[in-house]
């Protein structure tokens, strides 16, 4: 496990530096759809992931957002999302970040979430915890409900469903009132890495999209956050009290 997690973080500290450099210069060539958009610097960042764990690991299968499958002989495949917080990447919001995430027969075993602009690597193994560069880290925090702030995460296919999108909106509503504030950051890697740390109390996802939620859920698991799932959706919190809270509304 050493060795993966030495490429994957190598990975995205190589997509972090040219995220940065991208970043600074305003680099927006990007397509704008009507519930989606995908710039040049997804592709640019893929290609340097792709580059370090196909040269690391040729036999293994990789999912990534931009490319999708590639097929491989291995029982092991990489969960890739290059540029996660495009939208805000595009709109010089900075919060922005790399997440990679490794599977073993459909079982995620390792996770890297990189936020470049900060130099943070969050990174969790099975069964051995989390850490924020290199020092172990919890989810723990005694905010209460009532001042928490959870953000709250739903996927690409949410928006291209009115039915799925009625149930997101009653989710929402349903959060609305029983925290101080509901964080929607459209980078959930990195939210997730909050969580992680203790910074955020929640974080609840409706149909997340698979390039970050492998890698972010791990996170939430090995920093002990606590967990609840009920079909697409999932609930972690960094207390007990913010737990129970949220299982109630849902």
């Amino acid at each position: 496990m050493d060795s993966f997690e030495e490429a994957a973080v190598e990975a995205c500290r190589v997509a972090g530096e040219y995220l940065v450099a991208e970043f600074e210069r305003e680099s927006l060539d990007a397509n704008y759809g009507p519930d989606d958009v995908k710039a040049a610097a997804d592709r640019g960042s893929e290609r340097r992931i792709l580059d370090v764990l196909t040269s690391a690991y040729p036999d293994h299968g990789i999912f990534a957002e931009e490319s999708g499958k590639r097929a491989g002989e291995s029982d092991y495949r990489w969960v890739v999302d290059p540029l996660d917080g495009t939208n805000n990447f595009c709109s010089g919001i900075p919060y922005f970040g790399t997440a990679v995430a490794l599977l073993h027969e459909n079982d995620t075993v390792l996770s890297v979430v990189h936020d470049p602009l900060h130099d943070d690597t969050y990174v969790a193994e099975r069964g051995e915890g989390a850490t924020l560069n290199g020092k172990s880290i919890h989810a723990e925090s005694d905010v209460t409900s009532d001042h928490a702030t959870v953000s709250f995460v739903i996927g690409i296919d949410v928006l291209r469903d009115d039915e799925l999108k009625r149930r997101a909106d009653e989710l929402d509503s349903a959060l609305f009132g029983h925290v101080k504030r509901v964080w929607k950051s459209w980078a959930p890697a990195l939210d997730w890495g909050l969580l992680a740390r203790g910074k955020l109390e929640a974080v609840v996802c409706f149909h997340p999209d698979e390039v970050e939620q492998h890698a972010g859920w791990l996170l939430a698991e090995e920093s002990g956050a606590r967990l609840a799932t009920e079909g697409d959706l999932f609930v972690a919190a960094a207390s007990d009290e913010v737990f129970a809270e949220l299982e109630s509304l849902f």
